[in-house]
């Protein structure tokens, strides 16, 4: 997937830019961003803060490291269960 040359805070600032009541066709000229970018950026940061989407990004890092290890242990527990039920 392309990674956007804006930044989540950017993107956040862009969006806060149009909810104080700048037209979007402005903020859109101003920052060089086409109409179906800006609609897809509300829908998904639409109502959020740069200090929300710092704990989101934090959350989704602790959520995936729990996640591999969690996929660690089970495939240990297995491996443990096969060697056992091997012996008797």
């Amino acid at each position: 997937m392309r990674k956007s040359k804006f930044t989540e805070a950017q993107i956040v600032a862009v969006l806060q830019e149009a909810e104080a009541g700048l037209p979007v066709a402005e903020v859109l000229r101003k920052h060089g961003i086409s109409r179906p970018t800006y609609f897809s950026w509300k829908a998904k940061y639409g109502g959020t803060s740069v200090p929300e989407l710092r704990r989101l990004k934090e959350l989704e890092q602790e959520n995936a490291k729990l996640k591999r290890m969690y996929a660690e242990l089970a495939l240990e527990n297995t491996a443990i269960k096969d060697v056992l039920s091997r012996k008797l």
